[in-house]
């Protein structure tokens, strides 16, 4: 009976598990928290966190979580507001914006030229005269 005590302490002995809260993480990992941040909040290291596998799955689902939150909102505010409608447009559908220019749609441009020719002005160099004065 003693063997069965010194076990049992033994198994309470050492420091205390913590209990990671599952639905806190979720919430912060929506607002798109660092995992520094949501263990500063949850108060235990980052290590603590990064080694349990269902904080991983969690902080996953709140991730998800925020981009659906936020695209709703993107689409609420893109019924008033062209720019936002545009945008999603563009990231969503792959729209864009194209400026086809054709030559009927160009004016007839002259281009003159009032610069005069600048002539080349050479310069004839005697190869003696050169060697009388020691060049």
């Amino acid at each position: 009976m003693t063997k069965k005590k010194d076990e049992s302490e033994l198994k309470k002995s050492g420091k205390k598990r913590f209990q990671i809260d599952y639905r806190q993480v979720e919430v912060l990992s929506s607002l798109m928290c660092s995992i520094s941040e949501i263990a500063a909040v949850l108060g235990c290291c980052k290590d603590t966190l990064t080694a349990d596998l269902e904080f991983k799955e969690h902080l996953e689902i709140g991730r998800e979580k925020g981009k659906a939150s936020l695209r709703r909102i993107q689409f609420k505010l893109a019924e008033k507001n062209a720019n936002m409608a545009i945008w999603l447009g563009k990231q969503i559908l792959g729209q864009s914006d194209h400026l086809e220019i054709t030559a009927k749609d160009m004016p007839n441009i002259q281009i003159l030229s009032n610069v005069p020719k600048i002539e080349e002005k050479k310069e004839v160099i005697d190869i003696d005269e050169l060697g009388k004065k020691g060049l």
